[in-house]
């Protein structure tokens, strides 16, 4: 009997335990998933919590739950891979595999940045990047009553690079509707050359913070925060005040990769963009917010990901050439406030554009336009998330690799 194991039960891990459970033969292979965590988050829910729009239970189950049957699930800390001899090492003992899918994601690090995770963490510096911060952050919004807010990117890559920006337009819409926006300034920190990770979104719709007054600071390359007189600074020592730093620290792949020797300077894992094999070995696939592939870390890039990589690890397994096949796919619901969104939908080629999705010619959604019923199907995306995403079940209308059909690509 062969081992196929599986490192993270997040969102790529367990899918791929979804999608492989019927399709691996059960009298020749045993699938293992490894995950140290009993509960599962809806991380793009975390945006929602800070402003009482999602409570907890809506970001959170239990996360073996989401496990099918026929998977052996451990829930155990992973304390290095072993790659050489095809091991992993276990806080109590040791798994070894034939197959070894790599999906530890991505977490915050804000003790990289000097200052950042100071005594004022969570206290004037905030993340929403995870369950504990964004808690902690809708807390602190609850009594916020005037100030400087600053929304800062330390560096890319990040987990959903629009989240930041989708955070500023919430927080727009948040101190709005509690009649107190005029006392609240709010700056937007970037430290790439718009406000958009994609040049021809950041021309197509700067309008958005001017309409929403709010600032943008760009090139910001951040040395340090002094916390103590509520100041970024960056290497040019230019500097920006604010009374409340909602911060997206450096994100980082997981200890394990760093303790394991298999990362790049970040712990990401060095992955083929096309097939999502290990540049550095060939029975080891990696997906999701692990690698270091040049598309952007969110679930949408995971679940397109997911279907290649089921593919070629049957293909693996027979002998078979794998298919160089992921584009680097990747949709995405902007949040831009008053019960409004934008949809975008883009790969390693092709930037977003306008048109219609995901019928050609017929929507029902309007990419890079506002509009309410993208913003019901952003809430709609966690039943989507918790229902058939997980589970391996495709999304109806939405191909693992992005269409041209619809989209206005040279305009």
């Amino acid at each position: 009997m062969k081992n196929l194991v599986i490192l993270g039960a997040g969102t790529s891990g367990t899918m791929m335990a979804n999608h492989l459970v019927s399709k691996l033969p059960k009298k020749d292979w045993k699938i293992h998933i490894v995950d140290q965590y009993k509960t599962h988050y809806y991380q793009p829910g975390f945006l929602f919590l800070p402003f009482d729009i999602y409570n907890e239970n809506q970001v959170r189950k239990e996360g073996k739950k989401f496990i099918p049957k026929g998977v052996e699930y451990h829930q155990l800390k992973i304390e290095k891979i072993d790659a050489e001899n095809n091991l992993v090492e276990l806080e109590n003992g040791v798994l070894s595999y034939d197959i070894l899918i790599i999906a530890t994601g991505s977490k915050i690090a804000p003790q990289e940045v000097e200052g950042m995770h100071s005594k004022a963490w969570r206290d004037t510096i905030f993340d929403f990047y995870t369950y504990e911060g964004a808690l902690a952050l809708r807390n602190k919004l609850r009594e916020f009553k005037e100030g400087k807010l600053v929304v800062h990117i330390t560096e890319m890559p990040i987990k959903c690079p629009v989240a930041p920006l989708e955070f500023a337009f919430l927080a727009d819409s948040y101190f709005d509707k509690k009649g107190i926006r005029d006392k609240v300034e709010i700056t937007y920190v970037t430290p790439l050359s718009g406000a958009f990770t994609k040049e021809y979104s950041s021309k197509k719709l700067g309008y958005l913070l001017e309409e929403k007054n709010i600032k943008l600071e760009t090139d910001f390359a951040i040395e340090r925060v002094d916390f103590e007189n509520k100041k970024i600074v960056d290497y040019i020592d230019k500097e920006i005040s604010y009374d409340l730093l909602v911060t997206v620290p450096t994100n980082m792949g997981d200890e394990v990769i760093e303790k394991s020797g298999l990362g790049d300077d970040l712990n990401f894992v060095p992955t083929h963009e096309k097939t999502l094999q290990s540049l550095e070995h060939e029975n080891i696939f990696v997906i999701g917010d692990a690698t270091n592939v040049p598309a952007s870390k969110a679930g949408s890039v995971a679940h397109f990901q997911s279907e290649t990589l089921t593919d070629n690890i049957l293909l693996y397994i027979n002998n078979k050439p794998l298919k160089e096949e992921f584009d680097g796919h990747s949709n995405c619901f902007i949040e831009t406030g008053k019960n409004k969104a934008l949809l975008i939908d883009f790969n390693y080629e092709q930037e977003p554009v306008t048109g219609t999705f995901p019928i050609a010619g017929i929507g029902p959604l309007k990419l890079l336009k506002e509009s309410v019923l993208n913003h019901w199907g952003k809430l709609a995306f966690r039943w989507v998330y918790w229902n058939l995403l997980l589970k391996g079940i495709p999304i109806p209308f939405v191909s693992r690799n992005m269409s041209t059909a619809g989209k206005n690509i040279n305009k």
